[in-house]
């Protein structure tokens, strides 16, 4: 699945309900670790999700607090790696597209 085919979707999601591609770029910053220019590369390269978390500069430690449901999936019980860190930006884009306050969504 690629990152870059999924990008799109995250920041019309989030613009339907009044929020900004900024804020989808602050949470992609505070759990990656990446900045502007390598988040446009990666899109740029079409990045499939194993890269785009593979070639990530830092995981946020604070990760491991994103829990709860979804697309039908218990986070904490998801056992493939990758797939729970495409769940984790799955889970921090719905917050905020749900209105939830930046600095609940980052774990502060």
């Amino acid at each position: 699945m690629s990152f870059a085919g999924v990008y799109p979707h995250y920041i019309t999601k989030v613009e339907r309900k009044g929020k900004t591609k900024a804020e989808v770029h602050e949470i992609i910053f505070w759990l990656t670790g990446y900045d502007e220019v390598a988040l446009q590369n990666l899109i740029e390269e079409k990045r499939n999700f194993e890269n785009f978390f593979d070639l990530a500069p830092a995981l946020n430690p604070n990760a491991t607090k994103i829990t709860g449901m979804i697309c039908g999936y218990r986070i904490e019980d998801i056992e493939d790696p990758i797939m729970k860190k495409v769940r984790y930006l799955d889970k921090l884009i719905d917050e905020l597209a749900k209105g939830r306050a930046m600095e609940k969504i980052l774990r502060k």
